[in-house]
C-alpha cells in the first residue's frame, strides 16, 4: 500500500527542514528534504526515529539563502551527497557562502522553468517566486507519483496569485503563519524590524495566512500545516485559532512545532 509521508524536523528562525516521501509496503521508496537549516546528525536522528535511512533521500530543495534555511547545507552535501535543487540566482549566491562553497558545487543542480523530475519519475517539483528580503525566494509545488500535490509557502511577505493558484490544486499545503500583528507591534522588536516583518517582503501574519487559506481551500484539499510560527510575536494557539475558521472542521489544520520535530504524518 502506498502512503505519502510528511514530517517537519524544525520550523522557524531556529532552523527549517521538512521531509516528504513516498512509502510503499512499509518502507520509503523515494523522498526529499526541503531546506537544510538543521544538522545532518539531527536529520539522521529524526529519520531513524521512523526507521528511515538517509539513503532513501533523492534530493534537497532550497527555498532561499537565509541562515535558518541553509545553515547546514554544506554539511548536508558533505554527509549525504544528494542533489540540491534551486533556482540559478540562488545557486550562484550560495556558492559564495563559506559554509557551502566547498561542498555545494559538486551536488547542486538548478531548476528550469516548469516541472523538474528530482527523483526518477516519482517526484517532480516546480518553484514559484514569493516576495521576501533574500537573494531569491521561492515556494514549491511537488507532485508525487503523478497523483498527490503538495505545496510549501514559507518566508513570504504577501501571497501572490501564482502561490494561490498552486495551493488551489494541492492535496496538502504548508504555509507560514508567522506573527500576530498585535503581538508584533506591542513586542520587543525595534520598529525597523517590525516594519520589515510586516512590510510585504517579510512574513505572513496569522490574518494574512487565514485569508489565503480561505481563498485556496477546495474540495481536494485535505491538510494544512502552519509553519514558521514566531516565538516572540505569535503562539501556536493564536495561529491555529486565526485559521481554523478558514477550513471546514473535517479538514486537518496543524501548527508545526518550532524547535522540535513534529510527528510523522500520513497525508
Amino acid at each position: 500500500m502506498k502512503k505519502i509521508k510528511f514530517r517537519s524536523f524544525s520550523s522557524g528562525s531556529c532552523g527549517n527542514c521538512y521531509f516528504l516521501g513516498i512509502e510503499e509496503d512499509g518502507s520509503i521508496a523515494s523522498a526529499i528534504l526541503i531546506d537544510a537549516g538543521v544538522s545532518p546528525k539531527r536529520i539522521k536522528k529524526h529519520l531513524a526515529e521512523n526507521s528511515i535511512s538517509p539513503e532513501c533521500l533523492d534530493a534537497v530543495l532550497i527555498t532561499h539563502d537565509h541562515a535558518d534555511h541553509v545553515r547546514s547545507l554544506g554539511s548536508v552535501c558533505k554527509h549525504f551527497k544528494k542533489t540540491v535543487w534551486m533556482p540559478p540566482q540562488l545557486r550562484k549566491a550560495l556558492f559564495t557562502q563559506p559554509s557551502c562553497s566547498a561542498w555545494l558545487p559538486a551536488c547542486s543542480a538548478f531548476l528550469k522553468d516548469g516541472w523538474n523530475q528530482v527523483a526518477d519519475s516519482r517526484i517532480s517539483v516546480r518553484s514559484f517566486d514569493v516576495p521576501h528580503d533574500a537573494t531569491h525566494t521561492v515556494g514549491y509545488a511537488v507532485c508525487l507519483d503523478s497523483e498527490f500535490r503538495f505545496v510549501l509557502i514559507t518566508d513570504c511577505g504577501k501571497i501572490t496569485p501564482q502561490a494561490l493558484a498552486y495551493a488551489s490544486q494541492a492535496d496538502c499545503v504548508v504555509i507560514e503563519s508567522n506573527y500576530d500583528l498585535e503581538m508584533l507591534r506591542g513586542g520587543p522588536y525595534p520598529k525597523e524590524l517590525q516594519d520589515r516583518i510586516c512590510g510585504g517582503h517579510g512574513h505572513l501574519s496569522n490574518a494574512e495566512c487565514a485569508e489565503a487559506i480561505r481563498h485556496f481551500d477546495h474540495d481536494g484539499l485535505r491538510s494544512v500545516f502552519l509553519c514558521h510560527i514566531s516565538s516572540h510575536n505569535n503562539t501556536p494557539k493564536l495561529a491555529f485559532e486565526a485559521s481554523r475558521g478558514s477550513l471546514p472542521p473535517e479538514k486537518r489544520l496543524v501548527p508545526l512545532p518550532r524547535e522540535t520535530a513534529s510527528p510523522m504524518f500520513d497525508l
